[in-house]
């Protein structure tokens, strides 16, 4: 059960500006938007809304999410940072997903979507990953990859091996970001791969404000 102050204090971070003309009450989109994100499917948010009065297409709700664009904090200075890749599936094609953790937080700094994986994708995320944070005296925790290992010393990065210990934090997430892409499958049914990657970083701006 979510705590009741986490979820309050992210939904008054949810920023409706691009909302014009909308009969539902904002109040009623931002929990919308945190109960999916927090992870409820499209079809037990919608059912949530009729509780209140308010029948909405999965369609809307998803809409809702996707205009809000929410993403992860950028400034953070974390002293180890677990980088890692993963395949998920969309549209019954395969992707990466490259994610870099706060482990002492336990937060997702940055995550990108990507159709393939290889050294200068690698070098681009970590360039990124730089760009929103200070990383620069952090200690990079890489679980055996050979492109990102080339490009943290491309980068200067301090950065060691590890399989298991404070990456146990970015294992942890992957895990729940495949069970939710599978679980609900409907948010990327058809979707493009941009579209999922903006979901993506939503999903990572819930997790933050949600552990």
């Amino acid at each position: 059960m979510l705590e009741n102050t986490s979820l309050n204090g992210c939904i008054g971070q949810i920023d409706l500006d691009f909302v014009e003309r909308e009969a539902t009450p904002r109040f009623l989109m931002k929990l919308s938007i945190q109960l999916h994100l927090a992870g409820l499917s499209l079809s037990n948010t919608v059912s949530v809304l009729y509780i209140f009065g308010v029948k909405r297409a999965r369609s809307t709700v998803h809409n809702w999410v996707y205009k809000a664009d929410l993403q992860p904090e950028d400034g953070c200075s974390p002293d180890h940072v677990a980088v890692d890749e993963t395949v998920i599936r969309l549209n019954d094609e395969q992707y990466w997903l490259y994610a870099a953790v706060d482990t002492g937080a336990n937060k997702l700094l940055h995550t990108k979507l990507e159709p393939t994986t290889n050294k200068v994708i690698s070098h681009a995320f970590f360039a990124e990953l730089r760009e929103k944070h200070d990383v620069d005296d952090a200690v990079f925790l890489i679980d055996g990859s050979h492109s990102l290992k080339d490009a943290g010393s491309r980068h200067s990065l301090d950065f060691r091996y590890e399989r298991h210990g404070n990456r146990n934090s970015v294992e942890r997430i992957f895990r729940e970001v495949k069970h939710r892409t599978s679980s609900f499958s409907n948010c990327f049914r058809n979707a493009k791969a941009e579209t999922a990657d903006d979901w993506l970083r939503s999903f990572a701006f819930a997790w933050n404000q949600l552990i």
